[in-house]
């Protein structure tokens, strides 16, 4: 192989990996623009939607349906699985301390996520659990590059769903309720607006993304295990702020420029320092671009 070949086959492993962080981070800037909350419970939503689209997987596979239906059956499963979970963490955690200091939710979402953890923990077990392999192993060698089935799985499904949410939070009457509500909730409120159901539907759509982000990690690495959400989620964290928190098209990019960059350097220095690259990128562009790639777009309220 090339060192031309090297540099683009690193990039589309890292372009993978880049499509998985930025479903998760949209979960991230989507409820941050609307009400400034970091959730960190993000990631392990994340790991539930891993877990539950796996109890899905082995319930089909043991019915022996074809690999598309378990496929679908997985992905409807984790959807609504976590798109419940998000709507009942801001309804019980977030929402009673909408009002109170920053601090509050922060300690709160942290004190969540940890329980979601140990959650995870205690039905599943510590060890890891295997994925079933459902996508038939197609490789193809376009260029000296070479791409599995897998991968365009990933591309093509990332590229859907982000695609949609774009279309969703700009052109329709729910996205334009978010933004409005991004601005400013009170006048919201007084307009008519229900503010209440438009955040839960926000952290619902972040936490269905968030799952879909799972399912194609469990399929894509084999292996889950309950503390994965954790540094995932802070990557996936680490590439919102790279393209700018509170930015939707910011998330997107900033979770494949941070996809590519652990690309490159697993390729290029080591794989045993991949994980290192996200944070030193981070603490590189807070100190030249703390806006991120793209300018944040929200508003900061009284």
């Amino acid at each position: 192989m090339t060192s031309l070949q090297l540099f683009f086959q690193q990039l589309a492993n890292g372009l993978t990996l880049g499509a998985i962080y930025a479903l998760i981070a949209l979960g991230y800037t989507m409820v941050y623009g609307v009400i400034q909350l970091i959730n960190f419970a993000h990631g392990e939503v994340f790991m539930v939607g891993a877990y539950g689209a796996l109890s899905v997987i082995l319930l089909c596979t043991a019915a022996h349906l074809p690999w598309p239906v378990v496929l679908l059956a997985a992905a409807l499963g984790a959807l609504l699985l976590c798109g419940g979970l998000g709507g009942v963490i801001e309804r019980i955690a977030y929402r009673p301390i909408r009002r109170a200091p920053r601090l509050n939710a922060l300690i709160t979402a942290i004190g969540m996520s940890f329980f979601l953890q140990n959650a995870l923990m205690l039905c599943y077990g510590a060890t890891d659990r295997q994925f079933p392999s459902l996508i038939p192993s197609v490789r193809w060698d376009v260029g000296g590059l070479s791409f599995t089935g897998m991968q365009l799985l990933i591309w093509g499904s990332s590229a859907v769903l982000m695609a949609f949410l774009q279309v969703l939070v700009m052109s329709t009457k729910l996205g334009k309720a978010m933004r409005a509500t991004s601005q400013d909730p009170v006048a919201c409120a007084l307009l008519g607006i229900p503010v209440d159901r438009i955040i839960a539907i926000t952290f619902v759509i972040g936490s269905a993304l968030g799952a879909i982000g799972g399912l194609l990690f469990g399929l894509y690495y084999g292996t889950i295990n309950f503390h994965d959400g954790y540094l995932m989620g802070m990557k996936a964290f680490t590439a919102a702020v790279l393209g700018g928190i509170g930015n939707i098209p910011g998330a997107m990019i900033g979770g494949l420029v941070l996809g590519m960059l652990e690309g490159l350097g697993a390729g290029y220095l080591s794989s045993q320092w991949k994980n290192v690259f996200a944070f030193v990128a981070l603490v590189a562009l807070l100190l030249f671009k703390p806006t991120g790639l793209l300018a944040e777009r929200v508003a900061e309220r009284a």
